[in-house]
């Protein structure tokens, strides 16, 4: 049996979090004094009245949350959040239409970065602000956050970090998950301030410095100009560099960054994962700094600062831009569009296959090979010395198919509804790896306003199931699932 109460009543705990959140930016439309104060407040009061009393109606609840009670409770927070989250964009009058208010929130906590506004400059600034906050605060994931807040209610979390963080999952800091959690938020903060201050140095002024930062740190790509990275305003390579470092940071195993920041860096550069993120890197950018020196007549450092900009943001799933890739040769743009399906490590802000997957993928295929030739050898994976369990690599396979198979079904699907190959097979990759900027008519000057309402509530969809890899919704859809 399905415990509803202790469902309900996270959801509103969950509620008047978003609550405050939307208090805060809030003050900054108060601040600056645009017009969208009152819209934001207004859902501020809506997500606290609802949530307490979601609280008040359940506060007899069984505090177990069993695996049945997580996956749901995961699967709808974020839709949840995105619902109460549009209101602003709807209330305010920037973003009329339902559908594009509710895209472009989803797109905001799942941290994909698909836009549907044409002149993000004209939002004003307690919006924009929120906006990022959607991101930063889906980066870490919003499960994550809760579970270091509900067991001071006497609610268990564990069961949320297990559906949050499905698959391959990073090692615990700490034997208590929310020790973990709170570990883990403490390194998120500390280097979002580390990077506000960075950017301000560079010569962003303070809320482009805090806004670019919380998107930085989610992986997530939204920006506070149209052109993104791109404006001519963000032209400095020390901005452009910046940004590099805090991506790669964002989609580095958070597990690492703190044993790097406790000066561990033996176990940093002893992990595969890491070396495989940092090879796969290397190489692409270095083979498109040669095609931009080559072709492009780009200068050097231009040829590098471009190529490396692009390569980290799109591997990381961040998808912040500083150049029109879809103006360089068709082969390099193929390479970009391989490595959406590529990710940040397991543990980190980043979404699509990830580098463990992938790495494992390939390790697997290569012990293949050699059983071949030696047919009755027992030849184990084995990644940072240790056996991978069987089960293990048979669920990393099943992800892959998975992928592969709602990718190629998924494209069809946008091509039904008039749009080209490039077009669709860029939308679905984007929105999927939870990337943002595709390629075709959703590359990365374009945006996602022309797609009709339908594809809307589909990518949507999409970045849902792509930002909880896949087996947390699907698995809803399953009969068994439901079985008492």
């Amino acid at each position: 049996m399905i415990n509803k109460k202790i469902i309900f009543q996270v959801m509103g705990l969950l509620l008047l979090i978003e609550g405050f959140f939307l208090g805060i930016s809030s003050l900054v439309s108060l601040f600056y004094g645009q017009y969208d104060f009152s819209a934001l407040i207004t859902t501020s009061l809506i997500c606290f009245s609802t949530g307490i009393t979601l609280w008040l109606f359940t506060k007899n609840a069984d505090k177990n949350i069993g695996k049945r009670e997580g996956y749901i409770i995961v699967s709808l927070v974020w839709v949840i959040f995105s619902l109460f989250g549009a209101l602003p964009f709807i209330l305010s009058g920037a973003i009329p239409s339902f559908t594009d208010a509710f895209f472009e929130t989803i797109s905001g906590f799942t941290t994909t970065g698909a836009s549907i506004l044409n002149d993000i400059e004209a939002l004003p600034y307690g919006l924009l602000f929120w906006r990022s906050l959607t991101q930063w605060l889906g980066g870490m994931g919003i499960i994550v956050l809760s579970i270091a807040i509900l067991p001071m209610f006497g609610i268990g979390g564990m069961q949320l970090f297990i559906a949050e963080v499905p698959g391959p999952t990073p090692d615990k800091l700490h034997p208590r998950i929310k020790e973990t959690a709170k570990r883990l938020w403490g390194i998120y903060v500390l280097f979002t301030l580390a990077e506000v201050i960075l950017l301000k140095i560079g010569g962003m002024n303070w809320f482009d410095a805090v806004n670019h930062s919380f998107t930085t740190m989610a992986t997530g790509g939204y920006s506070t100009k149209q052109a993104s990275i791109g404006d001519p305003g963000f032209s400095s390579p020390f901005i452009h560099y910046v940004i590099i470092v805090f991506m790669f940071l964002a989609g580095t195993n958070f597990t690492l960054s703190y044993f790097a920041l406790h000066l561990k860096f033996g176990k940093v550069f002893k992990n595969e994962e890491f070396r495989y993120y940092i090879g796969f890197i290397i190489i692409f950018a270095l083979v498109i700094t040669v095609a931009l020196w080559y072709f492009e007549g780009y200068n050097p450092e231009k040829s590098f600062r471009d190529s490396l900009f692009q390569v980290v943001s799109i591997i990381t799933t961040t998808g912040f831009v500083t150049a029109d890739y879809m103006l360089w040769k068709p082969f390099v743009i193929i390479m970009i569009f391989a490595l959406m399906f590529f990710g940040g490590s397991a543990g980190s802000t980043g979404g699509s296959i990830k580098i463990v997957r992938i790495t494992l993928l390939l390790k697997n295929s290569y012990q293949e090979l050699k059983r071949i030739i030696h047919p009755n050898a027992i030849i184990p994976v084995r990644i940072n010395g240790k056996s991978v369990p069987p089960q293990i690599i048979s669920n990393i396979l099943a992800f892959v198919v998975f992928y592969m198979l709602i990718s190629i079904v998924s494209s069809i699907v946008m091509a039904a509804l008039g749009y080209d190959v490039e077009t669709s097979l860029g939308a679905v990759a984007a929105t999927l790896g939870n990337i943002g900027p595709g390629i075709g008519r959703v590359g990365p000057i374009e945006n996602y306003a022309h797609i009709p309402y339908f594809g809307k509530w589909f990518l949507s969809f999409l970045m849902l199931i792509g930002r909880l890899e896949l087996f947390t919704v699907i698995v809803l859809f399953s009969p068994a699932f439901w079985k008492k």
